[in-house]
């Protein structure tokens, strides 16, 4: 290992999966099948929420979804009446169901009735003046999407967040998407309050598997310590992109070619 070169193997990795080929059989496909940026980060909210279990099925679920909403999430939350409502009755995936859902329509449509970009969602408040802390982005979002009243304490398991200890992998991943820029096209890259620099690596069993074997995660449990720490390492590797590289470790994880 002395003369392994980790910056330059998981460069290449890079290279090799950040292309559109790896879209396809990746959640990511939902967000990318639209253009209109809420439409796209709706659809990208959902798909990281749902992102648990075969990605095949989680792309099945998330295209019924966008089916129950007419082909227009955005339209659809927007102007909705009480009776189109029925549409979603009976969805489910895994442990998130019809009343989750119901709440997340709730909560979309309260949000942009007051502010055009789901970024403001996880900014609010944060000096502009400054880089946005993405511990404290997660920790509002949370507090935020459960402001409104009568949420379904059922739904809380749903939304995770650094204070709870939680490694956070799926919102992380959904501002992986919203937030990174290079012309790829893979990543969006439409908002712009967060900088990629300081993103949190997305740490499932996948990175996780791999960023032992590489030395980049020393922790024994997933948790928001590990994200970090797993981050940390990233950016030595690259200070104004760290999270490019999961990329890299998702899939060596996937297709088990370490």
């Amino acid at each position: 290992m002395a003369n392994f070169d980790l910056k330059a193997f998981l460069d290449q990795k890079v290279a090799e999966y950040n292309r559109p080929a790896f879209i396809d059989s990746d959640p990511i496909v939902i967000p990318h099948r639209f253009t209109k940026q809420q439409d796209v980060e709706i659809m990208g909210l959902f798909a990281a929420v749902l992102a648990w279990g075969q990605r095949k099925t989680i792309i099945n679920k998330c295209t019924e979804l966008i089916a129950r909403m007419d082909g227009e999430p955005f339209q659809f939350i927007q102007h909705h009446a009480e009776q189109d409502l029925k549409q979603l009755l009976g969805f489910k995936h895994r442990t998130f169901n019809d009343t989750d859902l119901l709440y997340f329509v709730a909560f979309l449509r309260y949000h942009y009735s007051r502010h055009d970009s789901l970024e403001m969602a996880f900014v609010w408040g944060q000096d502009d003046q400054e880089a946005v802390s993405v511990e404290q982005a997660l920790n509002y979002f949370k507090s935020y999407f459960f402001s409104l009243l009568d949420y379904p304490e059922r739904t809380r398991k749903h939304i995770s967040s650094p204070i709870q200890k939680s490694s956070c992998k799926r919102l992380n991943m959904f501002l992986r998407w919203m937030v990174r820029k290079d012309d790829h096209g893979v990543d969006f890259g439409i908002w712009s309050k967060i900088r990629p620099a300081d993103l949190i690596c997305p740490c499932d069993v996948h990175v996780e598997r791999v960023g032992k074997q590489l030395g980049l995660i020393s922790g024994k449990q997933v948790n928001w310590n590990m994200a970090l720490e797993l981050t940390e390492h990233l950016r030595l590797l690259d200070s104004q992109d760290p999270v490019k590289y999961d990329f890299a470790l998702f899939g060596l994880g996937v297709e088990g070619r370490l």
